[in-house]
């Protein structure tokens, strides 16, 4: 209700208009009709669990490990056992593929073929040298005088070929040595145990041993040989056929045929 000014509004004012709305603009025809925003949510104050971030995937790129294990490429054993060896086998335990152990007179007979292959002449060598430095001592003693108060005996004098024949002996005993330790190391076999059909493994994954190992493995023969030879006996009821050296480098001996 308004009042036009004169006298019958003696003050001259405006009465007091009421408040406007604001208007919202208006969409243009056909247009749908924009949806109210949304209530924010309230941020989580201190203390209350926050929400695990979402997991992100990345992009699978040559050489990381794909799902399900490593790639099969230079340093990792393929599935299934070791390249070399004997599939299925593990380290600290027996391998499944292995060959049965070599018989105890197998062994003996390929010992028997390399003795001869290797340590015959040389043995021959020393025996001979040593026959001469006997026959020497022997030769001062019966020329010894006993007529007087004291026994003089000329001092026995060492040829010099028995010495070069010890010598000699020693040197090719220790090479053929060597050979045999080279291939029982890299191949697993020695002449002999290739004609007796046996060959000597690392028990933890059916690979040759190495020549370091094969040599420690002959330098161990000498706990074999103490006691009357009882660790080259030992096979005899062991489980797994082998001797104290055998123990001791963790090898076994098994047949190949």
């Amino acid at each position: 209700m308004s009042y036009p000014p004169g006298p019958s509004n003696p003050y001259g004012q405006q009465p007091p208009q009421p408040p406007q709305q604001p208007q919202q603009p208006q969409q243009p025809y056909g247009y749908p009709q924009q949806p109210p925003a949304a209530p924010q949510q309230p941020q989580p104050g201190y203390g209350y669990p926050q929400q695990p971030p979402a997991p992100q995937s990345f992009p699978q790129q040559q050489g990381y490990p794909q799902q399900g294990g490593y790639p099969q490429q230079g340093g990792y054993p393929p599935q299934g056992g070791y390249p070399g060896g004997y599939q299925g086998g593990y380290p600290g335990g027996p391998v499944p593929g292995m060959p049965p152990y070599a018989s105890w007179g197998a062994r003996v007979g390929a010992y028997f073929v390399d003795y001869l292959i290797f340590l015959l002449v040389p043995m021959i060598l020393m025996v001979v040298g040593y026959a001469q430095m006997i026959s020497t001592i022997v030769d001062s003693t019966n020329n010894c005088d006993y007529s007087g108060t004291y026994s003089t005996c000329p001092s026995p004098s060492v040829p010099g070929s028995a010495i070069a024949l010890l010598m000699l002996g020693g040197l090719l005993a220790f090479v053929g040595g060597l050979v045999m330790c080279y291939m029982e190391g890299t191949k697993g076999q020695t002449p002999g145990k290739k004609a007796l059909g046996i060959t000597v493994l690392r028990e933890a994954d059916g690979r040759p041993l190495g020549f370091g190992m094969a040599f420690v493995r002959r330098l161990c023969h000498g706990l074999d040989s103490a006691a009357c030879s009882i660790g080259y006996l030992w096979p005899l009821w062991d489980d797994k056929s082998q001797t104290f050296a055998d123990k001791i480098v963790k090898s076994v001996v098994v047949k190949t045929r």
